[in-house]
């Protein structure tokens, strides 16, 4: 069945559908990763957008175990792709991609030069967009104006318990994705993962000596109960990092800015370096804010910068206890360059 991408400037872009038969709207974005499909749409960060994927062939080892979501569903809000493959091969394979949009209720559209179509987003800026499929019309949807992280946050309190029980966690979910769980429990450390709106000083929860602010989907300054939380992790001095979202959060509670990138950083290779090594590194990353480092109050500096466009992609607190990241040290999909955050992070619990 043939279909179309509608952008918010009029362009409209005719392909073919495949997935669920409906329309859907959103945040029109794109991605440059040649592999890692499985995590990038099941990663709750893309809620609310339609993602275009820029490797020519997507679909190709199909779709794995659940295990190896990266959340428990496909959360982005439509997938467009210049071909997807109907016959899979690889040994974790148990359905097409096709066949898994089709259950998620997420419409597909290939058939379509998405290398064109991302070299129009980085002229003009990421737009709003909508798959309308037959006479589905839907009115364009901006997630910016929502508080996207309410909707894919935890509802309760999880434990997690490492089998070596050394310390303990509190994960503020604000759409965390598996990775950053297991790259804890893989270092011997139990997690209380907690909604986004839930206070750690007030709960009653078991003992912990550290707090991580996880990815999530959205503009920050939606969450402000979140944002009012890091606020009082910093007045407590617990010892917190912030992952992506929870970077952007943890800058916002220390008093800097946000600001919307023209078309934002999603890809596997993004370069990074530490201002105080002066080492690179290559990252995995998906984000279309940043904070505005010329706002950072006086006790805090600037850890990384992007290589590309010199934006922040890491913060310190002088006295070092608060520690802020903008790409994924966890990789799934990326490299791995930057788990040592994990490790060093650990140390101060």
């Amino acid at each position: 069945m043939r279909t179309k991408l509608i952008l918010e400037d009029n362009t409209i872009i005719n392909g073919r559908s495949f997935g669920a038969r409906k329309s859907t709207a959103g945040e029109v974005v794109f991605s440059t990763a040649m592999t890692g499909y499985i995590e990038a749409l099941t990663d709750p960060s893309y809620r609310g957008q339609i993602l275009i994927l820029t490797y020519p062939l997507i679909g190709n080892y199909g779709v794995p175990n659940p295990s190896l979501f990266q959340s428990k569903k496909i959360q982005v809000s439509g997938l467009v792709i210049a071909k997807h493959c109907p016959h899979p091969s690889h040994y974790q394979n148990q359905k097409s991609l096709s066949i898994w949009l089709k259950e998620n209720g997420i419409p597909g559209i290939d058939d379509v030069d998405t290398r064109a179509l991302t070299q129009k987003i980085r002229r003009q800026g990421t737009m709003l967009g909508k798959i309308q499929i037959s006479s589905q019309n839907l009115p364009f949807y901006n997630p910016d104006k929502k508080n996207l992280v309410a909707q894919v946050s935890s509802k309760k309190v999880k434990i997690y318990q490492s089998p070596q029980n050394k310390k303990t966690v509190c994960l503020i979910d604000c759409g965390c994705k598996r990775a950053i769980i297991t790259s804890f429990l893989k270092r011997q450390i139990n997690i209380i993962a907690v909604p986004w709106n839930y206070d750690p000083l007030k709960g009653n929860l078991p003992p912990f000596t550290g707090v991580v602010f996880s990815n999530g989907p959205g503009n920050p300054k939606m969450v402000r109960q979140t944002i009012s939380i890091a606020q009082k992790m910093i007045k407590a001095k617990i010892p917190t990092l912030g992952i992506c979202l929870g970077y952007q959060i943890l800058a916002l509670a220390a008093g800097a800015k946000t600001y919307k990138l023209k078309f934002g950083h999603r890809s596997l290779n993004q370069p990074i370096k530490d201002l105080n090594t002066n080492k690179c590194f290559v990252t995995s990353q998906n984000h279309g804010f940043v904070i505005d480092q010329k706002t950072l109050p006086k006790n805090w500096q600037t850890w990384f910068t992007n290589l590309n466009d010199n934006s922040c992609e890491g913060i310190k607190s002088q006295d070092d206890l608060f520690w802020g990241v903008q790409f994924h040290p966890e990789g799934h999909p990326g490299p791995e360059d930057t788990e040592f955050i994990f490790d060093e992070f650990i140390k101060k619990l």
